[in-house]
């Protein structure tokens, strides 16, 4: 326990003790990645201060990473960043199985649609060929993390449109009918928050997002899904290794 703060935690506390305690408690477990504290009002009446302090020591916390502010819901333990090494791209459901985390999702849109230009070329269609599209909102350990967007090869559709909404894994489902996929090619970008993306994550428009565009193919090589992700800030992070360096000629 920090000096100034009694075990019962009513006595006054400065900023500085109570993120001192704050980071305590969340450090060991007592406030898990995603779970929103207690609420300013509450947490000055538990360190018996004033609002004030308690603000303080929460704006503190969020400037080091530690917490997030999500409109509606308060004041949120920042997600632990998790690598995932570049040459290893997995499957969502793959890397958080990998990391002991606790993920589902649910399909919130699945329609057939024109097909534009772009994924037209991809995927080898007519222009304005209907084509399934689907938005999925993903979570981790109960807390919304990301937005999948996905375009779906012809083949593939009738599999996915027979999948229920609270699929766990779309991979998974995929391989109970023999088809084994693999991510592809993947473009990682930094994009702002568009107004369906703060809706469906709970933050506010143009907050900045993990952009991951990726393709997935069958070992045989055919296309399954065209797909956009849409991470909130702090939840995964891609590790990059160094190959040997090779020696200028300068």
């Amino acid at each position: 326990m920090v000096a100034g703060v009694t075990s019962s935690r009513r006595q006054a506390a400065d900023h500085a003790s109570i993120a001192a305690d704050l980071t305590r408690r969340i450090n060991q477990g007592e406030f898990m990645a995603g779970v929103r504290l207690p609420s300013e009002q509450a947490l000055a009446e538990e360190y018996g201060t004033t609002r004030s302090p308690v603000r303080t020591a929460l704006a503190a916390l969020a400037r080091s990473g530690a917490l997030a502010s999500r409109p509606n819901s308060g004041w949120v333990v920042h997600s632990a960043h998790q690598t995932q090494p570049l040459a290893e791209m997995r499957s969502f459901a793959q890397w958080a199985s990998q990391h002991g985390r606790e993920h589902g999702g649910r399909i919130v849109h699945r329609a057939m649609q024109p097909v534009d230009a772009i994924h037209a070329r991809v995927l080898r269609l007519r222009l304005d060929e209907p084509v399934l599209h689907s938005i999925r909102v993903r979570t981790l350990d109960r807390h919304v993390v990301m937005v999948e967007r996905s375009t779906w090869a012809p083949w593939a559709t009738p599999l996915v449109q027979s999948m229920p909404d609270d699929v766990v894994s779309t991979t998974a489902a995929l391989a109970e009918h023999g088809i084994e996929v693999l991510v592809g090619d993947h473009l990682i970008e930094a994009v702002g928050a568009s107004s369906e993306d703060a809706r469906l994550l709970g933050v506010r428009r143009s907050s900045p997002l993990l952009q991951i565009g990726h393709t997935t193919f069958t070992r045989d090589g055919r296309i399954v899904e065209l797909g956009v992700d849409h991470y909130v800030s702090g939840v995964i992070a891609f590790q990059v290794g160094a190959g040997a360096a090779v020696p200028s000629s300068a």
